[in-house]
């Protein structure tokens, strides 16, 4: 019997493709000072093998963590090889978190190293009391570096280009990242090196999105979200220029870096582009960018109106599915063959489904009664198993009801198949918020206010904003003879929520809707308060 030569899927290989047969393509970083870097992947390459060595030479152990607190730009690039190929796991921290839950996820994931940018260091200062980093690197762009922490760029080069990185297998892990928002405490997720390849492999698909060398690649999605969805990864195995833009994300930075850049594809989520055809409409003529842009678009649902109107301005949108769990995409909605000859409404109505699975996963509804049929109108808990889905969470006991006794893992998302087995979202079954491709908790935010002593009940519900597609409402009943105000309230929730995840607006009510069994009706509110105007807007 023929057997195949031993190689396993890691990133490394990836990385010296990249420095060796796509050297001289570019690396572009914007930034917070809003100047520019730009390299190659030859020197990309180097800093990546350096910063590899420098944490070897600081001790690091197969599978311990390197936390990150960065923006989107070339330090955070070479972390998501150099941490990996040391061995270590890159865990990227999520800068927008309450600083309570970042101390959690730190605590919890037991990160070893930091490498933090130096305008975030206010964020650092707000948890660093309750964690315990061995070393700190700061990435400085301007000012001094702060006492008992390391300048980054020093760092590397202490490095002396002479090596030997551990040997690694597909399984071991690469990079993790933690769920947020959910009921109780976050969770977090370990993606294998096995897992980053196979993602990037079936992103530069033809029929997923299709990104080779030609292209030159916007990562507008956060780097400490499921790995930026992976597009880092995808640019360093096809070669393709990559455009990293920093902190600055408003409208009119995103189409200057489109039009200068001569952006090819895309992603984020739907908050920028509907803020970007805003820009667009407000203005035109300004931007003459005369070539089309592929826009990969998740973290939430896009409505067809802003597909339609992105199309005017030659810019494709793409819908994507995923979660933390899903490593991040899982499926893609791209127009079959079949239907190149619909009507138009008929094809924007498939565009705004959440698609096709990509290979190598599948898909089932499940309810109480089994597995519904792929009719496209039964409903059920979407539930999915694949190459790179996950199949436990880190460290976190008690969770395994997440997976089905078969192996599925249960995404808590209701959704509907259709025959050819493209799915549409219908609902969340948690009712969990997603406001701008961020997720708020309905429940936590309820507990909270319920401690407070004049809130007898509380529900809190998502409902549509014109700029973040959802925001969270609260709708509180007092305790007899007590008042409050919705300054009051915000004001209690922000000691332990970040500011983005409270309520916009508080509506004061004497009684709230309950089923006969006494849970509170929230489909019944989100009617209630479905054309509610937001203060402010």
């Amino acid at each position: 019997m023929h057997t195949m030569m031993e190689y396993p899927l890691t990133l490394a290989p990836l990385l010296e493709r990249a420095g060796k047969s796509f050297g001289g393509a570019e690396i572009a970083s914007r930034l917070p000072d809003r100047s520019w870097r730009r390299y190659d992947y030859r020197e990309f390459r180097r800093r990546s093998l350096a910063l590899a060595e420098c944490l070897l030479a600081a001790g690091i152990k197969k599978h311990e963590r390197v936390a990150t607190l960065m923006w989107n730009h070339y330090a955070h690039f070479e972390t998501y090889f150099g941490v990996p190929l040391s061995g270590g796991i890159l865990h990227p921290l999520n800068l927008r978190l309450h600083p309570n839950e970042i101390a959690f996820i730190v605590n919890h994931a037991q990160d070893r190293f930091l490498i933090v940018d130096d305008v975030l260091l206010p964020v650092l200062e707000k948890f660093r009391e309750q964690v315990r980093f061995e070393r700190i690197f700061v990435v400085r762009h301007s000012g001094p570096l702060p006492p008992g922490m390391e300048d980054y760029d020093e760092w590397l080069k202490q490095a002396t280009g002479n090596v030997t990185l551990p040997a690694l297998a597909e399984n071991d892990g690469a990079s993790m990242c933690y769920t947020s928002g959910t009921t109780g405490n976050p969770k977090g997720v370990i993606y294998a090196h096995r897992t980053v390849v196979l993602q990037s492999m079936a992103a530069a698909m033809v029929d997923t999105t299709a990104i080779c060398r030609r292209d030159n690649i916007l990562v507008a999605s956060s780097m400490f979200h499921v790995n930026g969805w992976c597009l880092p990864y995808v640019a360093a195995l096809v070669g393709a220029k990559l455009v990293l833009p920093g902190p600055l994300l408003d409208a009119e930075s995103v189409l200057n870096i489109l039009e200068d850049e001569k952006i090819t594809i895309a992603c984020g989520v739907p908050t920028i582009w509907m803020a970007v055809v805003e820009m667009l409409e407000k203005h035109p003529g300004r931007w003459k960018r005369a070539h089309d842009i592929r826009v990969m678009c998740g973290g939430s649902a896009a409505p067809e109106f802003l597909i339609r109107a992105l199309d005017r301005h030659r810019i494709r949108l793409i819908h994507a599915w995923g979660m933390t769990e899903t490593a991040p995409t899982a499926t893609v909605s791209r127009l079959q063959p079949e239907m190149d000859n619909w009507p138009e409404d008929r094809k924007y109505a498939v565009r705004a489904k959440q698609g096709w699975p990509l290979p190598f996963v599948e898909l089932r509804i499940m309810t109480p009664a089994g597995e519904a049929p792929h009719d496209g109108q039964a409903v059920g808990e979407l539930e999915c198993r694949g190459a790179w889905i996950a199949g436990s969470y880190y460290n976190a006991p008690g969770t395994d009801d997440r997976w089905s006794p078969d192996g599925w893992f249960r995404t808590g998302d209701m959704a509907a198949i259709d025959p050819d087995g493209c799915i549409r979202i219908a609902d969340r079954s948690k009712d969990m918020i997603k406001s701008g491709g961020e997720w708020i908790s309905s429940v936590d935010l309820e507990n909270a206010l319920i401690s407070h002593p004049a809130v007898r009940e509380a529900a809190v519900v998502a409902i549509h904003h014109p700029k973040w597609q959802e925001r969270p409402l609260a709708v509180v009943v007092l305790r007899d003879h007590e008042k409050s105000s919705p300054e009051e309230l915000r004001s209690f929730l922000g000691e332990r929520f970040a500011k983005w995840q409270l309520p916009d607006d508080v509506v004061f009510v004497n009684q709230l809707p309950h089923t006969s069994t006494g849970k509170l009706l929230k489909a019944e509110l989100r009617k209630q308060y479905a054309t509610w105007k937001w203060s402010g807007v």
